[in-house]
């Protein structure tokens, strides 16, 4: 029986039940998996983030675990527009393996790259980046956490020195007394975060959303601000404008614990209220009201999310609200702070240990000399043989099958074919390549057209560790085995390194001194263990003094105290739930302010593209829809696409409620239902991006990337719509 598991009777049957949490999104939540003789149900579990609650797709996610649709037999595709057929191991991973071996033979080592996932495991995602770097030698990796955390992680560490999705327990929400929500729709997305922001109104507190949508969050606020897409950063420089000109600026705080904030104060002098009204639509009124909501109360909370992020400037737009919080003083204030919303269910821990291409386990950069030597010496190889940064998820993935590009891709834990932007290129490029191997649990878009697809384990199938989004790293455990014919991800890496030749542990590389690979450090081991538990044995070492350092993290702390947060370097020590109480990790200690300024979006509107898109999720599914639109309660509650727009532009367009509707940006198009409301923009039309086929939205998404984060700008981007 698994570690956290108890027999228990119910009605009259033996059953199996364990302690997990649910596989969606970051917040994580506790739950209880039962396993009787017929079936698998979820119960409610006490946990700090979510209370015994769960959401429609927590509460139906065991079902996918014996769904018809399972892959429990590899496939390959014998030569191009051959049909799938099923396949041996042995067969698929002799293919997978000369593949490998006879592109790299011809193209070099970076032929071959791995795209992996933010809903993998810390040890998945760890030895998804040692794979990469020592069994294939390539540098190009990277994953789609880069869709959706990456503008905000590279805002934190500019400004803070540190990435870390909150910087303080959820629970803090429910005691803020002005709470701003910047582009999040927690309702629908996080449904169980909902409980803070009730506690919070209770309180007699003020909640403020911005998003040019009235979802069903921005319903809840006490002030909703509807600014036209892609002008959040001209909103926030707006606050910040009236903040000073109102004397609510923290001036001790900004002198004694930050640095850089003349020259944000002299950019913020141009964002008068009238002249933001023009560019974001948002009037004077409702940005006097949210600055005097924010710099007056006791306990100011501000929280960006993917609308604010999810653009070509989605750094400097984050940052224009890290200036807001740091001129008011809030980070490492009790009960206030700057904070992001990660997506996916591992975006956080996700992130950390190695599968970016520019990073190393402990969110060290990969061309930083000392986490090379560190890395190399957990691992037992020289720091020279380390490859040196990839290119970032888009990047990746439009270079593959082009003259100097990968020729080979693995994919583990994702489905770009639904999830890129500028789809129809990224589907284009991967049919292209020599070799597709796609590792997952269902036929996603991806795998269908993959050479070779590798059945793998689902979440209540193993046992790992998960970082939610307050960085609390949690167990995820397991129920019951795979069934016959699956395998875990760590044993696909395992056999396939050890087929590569490189699966044997080995002394560290000229001597050094770090502990080694083998399960007990005495380098008896495999270099790639397929055991979780080994795995996150090494990663603690590997993370040991970096950033996000894990090295007195154990299983047992973790059951023992509900999750513990990062940064916990000793075992003696207790974890970190609140950052910047005495300081910041930069090197002079102090956060730091970096003056941005509004730019356009991209891609405007014009005459012949005369409407804005942006893009979102919806309560019953999840993002590429792989998983969730094979569940039946989820499909009936959310069947399909659909595109939202105004009754006045539809009027325009001649369009009536359910009428299917083109969708056409200069990439491509998209077919849907229209959905009439008056919750959206005129000018805007909003598309939930879960849909695969004629109602893949992505297809029409921009691909322009901000410059620092590599994001692309999936938010906003012009479209003409017209009755189909």
């Amino acid at each position: 029986m698994t570690d956290g598991a108890q027999a228990a009777t119910h009605s009259g049957d033996v059953s199996q039940e364990v302690a997990t949490h649910c596989p969606y999104c970051a917040l994580q939540c506790g739950m209880t998996l039962r396993r009787t003789a017929d079936r698998v149900e979820v119960l409610p579990r006490q946990f700090p983030t979510n209370r015994g609650g769960l959401c429609q797709k927590g509460w139906t996610a065991a079902e996918l675990l014996d769904h018809p649709d399972r892959l429990t037999t590899p496939l390959v595709r014998d030569r191009p527009g051959a049909e799938l057929r099923p396949a041996s191991w042995p067969e698929a991973l002799d293919r997978v393996v000369s593949g490998i071996r006879r592109i790299q033979a011809e193209h070099g080592r970076d032929a071959v790259a791995v795209f992996g996932g933010g809903g993998l495991t810390n040890e998945k995602a760890y030895t998804l980046g040692k794979f990469a770097r020592v069994a294939l030698g390539t540098r190009n990796i990277d994953y789609n956490g880069r869709f959706c955390m990456s503008s905000a992680a590279a805002a934190g560490i500019r400004a803070f020195g540190i990435d870390r999705g909150l910087p303080f327990p959820l629970a803090d929400l429910g005691t803020a007394d002005t709470l701003l929500l910047v582009g999040a729709n927690v309702a629908e997305t996080m449904p169980p975060l909902v409980r803070y922001l009730i506690e919070q109104r209770e309180r007699g507190g003020t909640l403020i959303v911005i998003d040019p949508r009235a979802t069903a969050t921005a319903r809840q606020a006490t002030l909703h601000l509807q600014p036209t897409p892609g002008t959040d950063l001209a909103v926030a420089n707006a606050l910040l404008h009236i903040a000073l000109a109102e004397g609510w600026v923290d001036k001790h705080y900004v002198d004694a614990r930050t640095s850089g904030f003349e020259q944000v104060r002299r950019v913020a002098a141009s964002y008068w209220p009238a002249r933001v009204e023009q560019l974001s639509g948002v009037p004077v009124a409702d940005l006097e009201a949210a600055a005097r909501a924010l710099g007056t109360a006791g306990r100011t909370i501000i929280l960006t999310a993917r609308g604010a992020e999810q653009h070509a400037k989605g750094v400097d737009t984050v940052t224009a609200f890290i200036n807001l919080a740091l001129a008011l003083g809030l980070p490492g204030r009790p009960g206030s702070g700057y904070g992001c919303l990660t997506g996916q269910g591992n975006g956080q821990g996700g992130r950390e240990h190695g599968q970016k291409a520019d990073q190393l386990p402990g969110y060290r950069r990969i061309d930083d000399p000392a986490a090379r030597a560190h890395v190399a010496g957990v691992w037992g190889v020289r720091p020279e043989e380390l490859p040196g940064p990839g290119i970032s998820a888009y990047e990746l993935l439009t270079a593959l099958g082009t003259p100097d590009g990968p020729k080979a891709l693995l994919v583990f834990g994702s489905n770009p074919v639904v999830s890129a932007p500028r789809a129809n290129r990224v589907e284009s490029r991967l049919r292209d390549l020599d070799l597709l191997v796609v590792a997952d649990f269902v036929r996603s878009e991806t795998a269908a057209i993959a050479d070779v697809v590798l059945p793998t384990a689902q979440w209540a199938e193993e046992d790992g560790t998960m970082t939610n989004l307050e960085g609390r790293v949690l167990r995820r455990r397991a129920l019951r085995p795979p069934p016959p014919g699956v395998r875990t991800d760590l044993a696909v890496l395992a056999e396939l390194a050890d087929r590569l030749g490189t699966g044997s542990d080995v002394e560290p590389a000229g001597g050094g001194s770090t502990a080694r690979v083998g399960s007990a450090g005495t380098g008896t081991g495999p270099r790639f263990p397929a055991d979780p538990r080994v795995v996150f044995e090494e990663l603690r070492r590997a993370s040991a003094g970096g950033v996000a350092d894990y090295a007195g993290i154990s299983w047992e702390r973790i059951d023992a105290e509900d999750g513990v947060f990062w940064p916990c370097p000793t075992e003696d020590g207790a974890g970190t739930a609140r950052l910047f109480a005495d300081g910041f990790p930069t090197p002079d200690g102090r956060a730091r302010f970096l003056p941005v300024e509004h730019r356009a979006a991209a891609e405007e509107v014009c005459p012949d593209y005369p409407v804005y898109l942006t893009t979102g999720r919806v309560l019953a599914q999840y993002q590429s829809g792989a998983q969730t639109r094979r569940i039946a309660p989820l499909h009936r509650a959310a069947p399909g696409a659909f595109l939202e727009l105004h009754p006045d532009l539809a009027a325009r367009l001649g369009v009536l409620d359910g009428d299917e509707v083109l969708v056409t940006s200069r990439r491509g198009e998209m077919r849907a239902p229209a959905r009439l409301t008056g919750t959206i923009r005129p000018d805007t039309v909003f598309a939930p991006f879960h849909w695969a086929g004629q109602a893949r939205i992505n297809s029409v998404t921009s691909d322009a990337l901000d410059p620092v984060s590599r994001m692309p700008e999936f938010k906003v981007c012009a479209v003409r719509v017209e009755k189909a």
